[in-house]
């Protein structure tokens, strides 16, 4: 079995799976379950000057019968006294010795960063995280995503940290920015030893048509809180590959953003993180979802023939690539298998509505699509099971694709509901790749 265990910035860890700094990751007694369950670190819920938090805190998103697809809080740091806090960093890690155990920390003058990071390594933390993402209620008091917007500010700051840390040290990035290059950058001016990201993004969750009070409601009001869950993957992933494939940074990453699986997982650590962490999925299903995200990693590093978790770091990277890279002369086409097409004509209507008008529907009178025999003939050639009269009757079922005008833009793959129905084949062209950029170097553009 391919080894698990990675080194991220100098924190071992058993396996890349931690917990996020979250309701999930509040307590010792949580953590240490967490552990028992299989998670090889866990970044502590964020401690500062403890503050009071409401009730009614947590909204989400359901899509088409779907829970939580995307999760929304306006929850802040520790409620809870940091003398029992950091009591219990030290009970966790006396029982976990080899678990990694990080310290999420957010304050604001340096004395109380000086203060607040010589606790946390006598309590035998094994990094730090600083909290410089959460999009609400600290950054209205000057922490949080106001200082991750700020990439001078969070130099500074990271600096100050660096001065006193005697351990790793993450920086925790928000994704509520122009362009996350710019705090990356300066994390890396401040001296941090890696970077985690994305945190929340800032969100209102939906609103309450009787009360007329955005969701989640605190009596008769509410605010914008951070949006996470697997929605926000795709946007984490961007951000994540962003800064791994950027020479100025080159500093290890945690990946955070929707995951849920072990495929999320392993996208996100081939798009060049080292760890990734959960917290919505913890929220939703509980911490024994670890144990299918380890069983599934292992499994994909043995058929990918890799060996340790540290060759999947970073190996689609060399192909993310700028627009203007990308090969103008690849080609796709849309192809309906009528042998497995239920008829519904969705790919159809979205064609039509949506994309290119390639796709049409047969109809009784053929002449009144150009080439549509040709199709026909060609159809029950390739499918000889195939009726005549689902291509050709009063009510026709089987949409056809205009091969002519087909862009290949994957649409009608996508909205199709039968998997395997609709497939996207490559058509070769002889006159080989050629990109824009290509193009402009020659003057053709």
């Amino acid at each position: 079995m391919a080894d698990l265990s990675v080194n991220m910035c100098g924190i071992q860890s058993p396996n890349p799976f931690w917990l996020a700094s979250a309701p999930p990751a509040n307590t010792g007694e949580q953590i240490m379950r967490a552990f028992d369950a299989g998670w090889g670190g866990a970044v502590w819920k964020t401690l500062g000057t403890p503050i009071v938090n409401v009730s009614s805190r947590f909204g989400s998103i359901d899509y088409d019968g779907a829970k939580v697809v995307g999760f929304n809080n306006i929850e802040l740091i520790t409620d809870r006294p940091l003398d029992v806090n950091f009591k219990e960093i030290a009970e966790v890690k006396k029982r976990y010795p080899k678990h990694a155990v990080i310290v999420s920390l957010m304050v604001e003058t340096k004395e109380e960063w000086r203060d607040i990071i010589k606790r946390s390594e006598d309590a035998g933390a094994d990094g730090l995280e600083l909290n410089f993402g959460c999009p609400h209620g600290m950054c209205e008091r000057g922490m949080g995503s106001s200082v991750g917007q700020e990439p001078a500010v969070l130099e500074r700051i990271t600096s100050w940290v660096m001065e006193y840390a005697n351990i790793p040290v993450l920086v925790k990035l928000t994704p509520n920015i122009g362009d996350i290059l710019d705090p990356g950058r300066a994390a890396v001016r401040g001296g941090a030893s890696g970077l985690s990201l994305i945190n929340t993004i800032k969100s209102v969750m939906g609103v309450d048509l009787d009360r007329m009070v955005p969701l989640p409601r605190v009596g008769d009001a509410s605010t914008n809180g951070g949006y996470c869950g697997p929605a926000v993957k795709p946007i984490a992933m961007h951000m994540v590959a962003a800064l791994a494939r950027d020479k100025e940074v080159g500093i290890p990453i945690s990946g955070i953003g929707g995951i849920s699986n072990w495929r999320d997982a392993a996208e996100f650590i081939a798009l060049g993180s080292t760890t990734v962490q959960v917290c919505t999925a913890v929220m939703h299903h509980g911490y024994r979802i670890v144990e299918d995200m380890i069983d599934g990693l292992s499994q994909f590093l043995d058929e990918k023939g890799m060996t340790s978790v540290e060759q999947l770091i970073g190996h689609a990277i060399p192909n993310y690539k700028e627009w203007g890279q990308l090969d103008l002369n690849y080609r796709v086409i849309a192809e309906i298998n009528p042998e497995t097409c239920i008829g519904c004509q969705l790919c159809y209507v979205a064609c039509q509505d949506g994309a290119h008008q390639c796709i049409h529907l047969a109809s009784t009178d053929c002449d009144a699509y150009h080439g549509v025999h040709d199709h026909a003939q060609s159809v029950r050639t390739k499918w000889p099971s195939v009726r005549h009269d689902e291509l050709h009757d009063g009510k026709p079922r089987v949409p056809w694709v205009d091969i002519d005008e087909c862009v290949g833009c994957n649409l009608c793959e996508l909205v199709c509901p039968v998997p395997g129905c609709i497939t996207m084949k490559e058509i070769a062209n002889p006159a080989g790749p050629e990109s824009w950029n290509d193009r402009v170097a020659k003057g053709l553009a």
